[in-house]
This record gives structure tokens, C-alpha cells and sequence, in this order.
């Protein structure tokens, strides 16, 4: 077809792919499922964030069936972009071949410094709105 377009092969890299690109994976499959394939993965993965799954699903968006990956699980696919999502992805980041292109957009770590339950939601949360805002404009902030 004319007007059909490949999607994007985009990846969300984050330390441990719990949380950060978890979410900014299961935003792109809401947001933009029409136009970008998206990936996450981690440099040193942990578990996937009880806390991300729960405020993703209050904001409309089940990452529950996720899990957190190694970037080298996902070493047969051919990135249009890989988006790191936190400093320290970024600066362990490996080496990628082709014609991927790297974007760096850090996003609090939603884990760090948390007194209460309370506030630890509205860190999630905060996180997550920003990485929605983030994912909707794409994929021309990419550029």
C-alpha cells in the first residue's frame, strides 16, 4: 500500500527496566501503536515496579504482563531509535549498529528518596505524566 508506513523500531533504556521505560513502553503502545513498535530494556535489569504497573493502570494503561529484559535479549532487532531514560543507561548504553539514532531524555527516578506511601504515588505518578507528555510527541521529538 502507498500510504502505509513502517513503524519505528523504538527502544526505552533504562538501568534496571522496572519503571521508566516500562511505562514509556506501555505509553507508546496506547499512544502511538499506529506508528512506532516499541521495545524496553535495561542495562542491569531488576524487577518489573509493583508501584509503575499500579499507576500506569490508574491512568488507563496495563503494563502488568511486562517483564524486565536485558538489552541483549533484544539484540536481533534493528532500532530506528533507542531512547535512554536515565542518566546512568545512558552513560553504560552499548554500542549499537546501523542506522540507530540515540536520544537522551532523563526522567526522575521515581524510586529515589521516598519517606511514605503517599508520596512515593505521586512520584510515580509525576514520572509518569511526564513520560506520557513525553511519548506523545513523538516520534517528531526524536529528530
Amino acid at each position: 500500500m502507498e500510504n502505509s508506513k513502517k513503524k519505528l523500531n523504538v527502544l526505552f533504556l533504562c538501568t534496571g527496566n522496572s519503571c521508566r521505560s516500562q511505562m514509556a513502553q506501555g505509553w507508546a503502545e496506547k499512544l502511538k501503536s499506529n506508528c512506532i513498535q516499541a521495545f524496553s530494556a535495561g542495562v542491569a535489569p531488576a524487577r518489573l515496579s509493583q508501584t509503575a504497573v499500579e499507576v500506569m493502570r490508574q491512568a488507563g494503561v496495563d503494563i502488568s504482563k511486562h517483564y524486565s529484559k536485558h538489552v541483549d535479549e533484544l539484540s536481533g532487532i534493528d532500532f530506528d531509535y533507542v531512547v535512554t531514560v536515565c542518566d546512568n543507561a545512558k552513560e553504560h548504553c552499548p554500542v549499537f549498529s546501523g542506522k540507530v539514532k540515540m536520544v537522551h531524555k532523563s526522567f526522575e527516578d521515581p524510586t529515589s528518596l521516598i519517606t511514605g506511601k503517599e508520596e512515593k504515588l505521586q512520584k510515580f505518578r509525576n514520572a509518569r505524566d511526564q513520560i506520557r507528555d513525553f511519548v506523545e510527541k513523538m516520534p517528531e521529538n526524536l529528530q
